[in-house]
């Protein structure tokens, strides 16, 4: 490798983190969004860099375009809406610390409720909102990348925003609330108190469980409403609660479910004025696998 090209590896990785986000965002899911960052790298190898004024912005764009084809192949092969159990791929960290990665993935605290509204958004309209709301690239940049003028752009941005504030959850951004009522469900749920249970659900609150496959022929995965039929299913996590973890998934309280050392199951909820108002478990063992569980010293601390 050249003393060029090592320069622009180096300007590369300096990127790395930021697109990584960006993808993260547009696909909610980390391998899909590893694979776009590098198909974003080779892409950059392909061109005449010095032609490239903002390698950032570049960057950006590039790796949003390759997301919307993405987004646009899988719309393409679902013969069915997206199924209302899916939980989008989670972040998780310990609750001391911290990596640059990490951390430009959870800029911003994009959560769990945010990522599963954002998947009912068709994928023009979440470039549009995710490029611009989120990071604050340009409406003409967009347009270019989605071939519509920059009003149109515009418009999908608004269409998205308006999605996005009336159908995700109500929640608080105090995560002391969220980690103490996290904290009552859990023991709650650990030692079997329905009553304790029901106190710290929103009576409408729902319950998003996405187990993968189906097991044995049965669905596992399940959508739940209401806070009685929520704390009767919540009454099953006493089974790993005993070892549940808690740490922070996409910037916000959550627990991880420990199973032979592997990471079984990862919950996380939103939380109003005290109650949880969502529910998020993803169990899913394949997409689990590749997950890192937190250090134990770091774990600790909850």
């Amino acid at each position: 490798m050249g003393e060029g090209e090592e320069q622009l590896a180096r300007s590369f990785e300096e990127h790395r983190g930021h697109l990584k986000a960006v993808a993260y965002r547009m696909l909610g899911s980390l391998a899909e969004a590893e694979d776009a960052v590098q198909e974003a790298w080779l892409r950059l190898g392909r061109v005449e860099t010095g032609e490239i004024d903002n390698l950032g912005g570049w960057l950006t764009t590039v790796t949003g375009r390759i997301c919307l084809d993405l987004l646009r192949s899988r719309t393409a092969r679902r013969e069915q809406p997206m199924d209302d159990t899916f939980v989008p791929d989670p972040v998780i960290r310990p609750l001391s610390r911290v990596d640059p990665e990490q951390e430009a993935l959870e800029a911003d605290s994009v959560g769990i409720a945010l990522l599963v509204v954002m998947e009912t958004l068709d994928p023009d309209e979440r470039l549009a909102f995710v490029l611009h709301d989120m990071f604050a690239v340009p409406f003409d940049d967009i347009a270019a990348v989605l071939e519509r003028t920059p009003a149109a752009t515009r418009q999908l941005a608004s269409r998205a925003r308006r999605r996005v504030r009336d159908t995700a959850p109500p929640s608080d951004p105090d995560t002391a609330r969220q980690r103490e009522a996290l904290d009552a469900f859990r023991a709650a749920a650990r030692t079997g108190d329905f009553e304790a249970l029901l106190a710290v659900l929103h009576p409408d609150v729902v319950l998003r469980a996405d187990a993968g496959a189906l097991v044995q022929g049965v669905a596992a995965s399940k959508r739940l409403q209401g806070a009685r039929r929520v704390a009767e299913s919540a009454m099953l996590f006493s089974r790993y609660n005993a070892t549940a973890r808690m740490v922070l998934v996409n910037g916000a309280p959550g627990l991880v479910g420990v199973a032979d050392g592997r990471v079984g199951s990862v919950l996380t909820a939103t939380v109003h004025e005290g109650r949880i108002t969502a529910l998020y478990v993803l169990a899913d063992p394949e997409r689990l696998r590749d997950l890192t569980l937190p250090d134990e010293e770091d774990a600790a601390h909850a």
